[in-house]
């Protein structure tokens, strides 16, 4: 404990929270765009996975960061159009659905990584870009705060820059309207004219888009290549932190950072010796802590409201 305190007060730390928060929070914001659509994208994880290894390939074959970066987006649209096809046109259930995606996900990116580099799990060959570090002029050389964030990757700002354009797009334009109303009641924005399915297809691929960024950082960013299952349940780690910060796009940032401090504080432990099975599982303790505390919340919620009903 001696030794933990002085690493966590650190501006060190605090700096690796917002470089390990930044896939959650890309992931986070995804499930909220869907969810307040009335649609979940459970298939958060696969698509994730998915795009960063699709960012590695096509990075490592063009030498372009940035073609790689769009790819990896293109392919989190295109997965949570399948997802979308399956679950709206065809019916089927959206979380079995986005299940079987994650499992596809899972054992087809292996498959693929050995067709194009013959690599078994890791892409060792694939020479792949990263995407570049950012130095903010002024704010880097403002002691601590210089040191916490200056230096990011791109990516990690644009995470960021993320939360506010999504509160923009929901609450403040027409077409976010929209969503929030298909999501609330499906019914009644029917009946007013508004196209449910159309509306749900968009929120799916704007999740998908965002997803896609989540796991281009991952092998661009995070690290510089891909590897079997990288994103480590990231894509669950992010349906839990959008529950938690109550549908917002600021709640959602704040539950993402408290992940992101988790694990940032399991990646501090596996210094100290700390026994590997129990730095392992402190993301995923505090993501079913943080389910039963919001399941506590909602419970209380809804004695209230009966109690009024009364």
């Amino acid at each position: 404990m001696d030794n933990l305190l002085p690493i966590i007060f650190s501006t060190s730390f605090a700096y690796s929270v917002l470089r390990v928060t930044t896939p959650i929070l890309f992931a986070s914001l995804a499930a909220l765009i869907s969810d307040k659509a009335g649609v979940i994208n459970i298939g958060l994880e696969g698509i994730m996975l998915t795009a960063a290894l699709t960012g590695v390939v096509v990075s490592a074959f063009t030498q372009s960061a940035l073609l790689g970066v769009i790819l990896a987006v293109i392919a989190g649209m295109m997965l949570s159009l399948l997802l979308a096809y399956f679950s709206l046109n065809l019916d089927s259930d959206i979380i079995l659905t986005g299940i079987a995606l994650n499992l596809l996900a899972s054992g087809g990116t292996v498959f693929l990584l050995y067709l194009i580099a013959h690599d078994k799990g890791i892409s060792i060959s694939l020479k792949s870009m990263v995407a570049p570090e950012i130095t903010i002029p002024i704010l880097n050389s403002i002691p601590v705060l210089g040191e916490i964030l200056s230096g990011h990757n791109i990516l990690t700002y644009l995470s960021l820059i993320c939360v506010i354009l999504v509160y923009i797009f929901l609450y403040k334009t027409h077409l976010g309207l929209r969503i929030r109303a298909v999501g609330e009641n499906p019914n009644a924005a029917d009946s007013v004219g508004i196209s449910v399915k159309k509306i749900q297809y968009l929120a799916l691929t704007l999740s998908g888009a965002l997803a896609g960024l989540g796991g281009a950082y991952m092998s661009m960013g995070y690290v510089s290549w891909f590897s079997r299952d990288m994103t480590a349940g990231r894509g669950f780690i992010a349906l839990a932190a959008e529950a938690m910060g109550r549908g917002t796009p600021v709640g959602t940032f704040i539950s993402s950072l408290i992940f992101g401090i988790a694990d940032a504080l399991s990646n501090v432990m596996q210094s100290l010796r700390v026994p590997a099975e129990f730095v392992q599982m402190i993301p995923y303790f505090t993501t079913i802590l943080g389910l039963v505390i919001y399941s506590i919340q909602q419970s209380n919620k809804i004695k209230k409201h009966r109690r009024k009903q009364v």
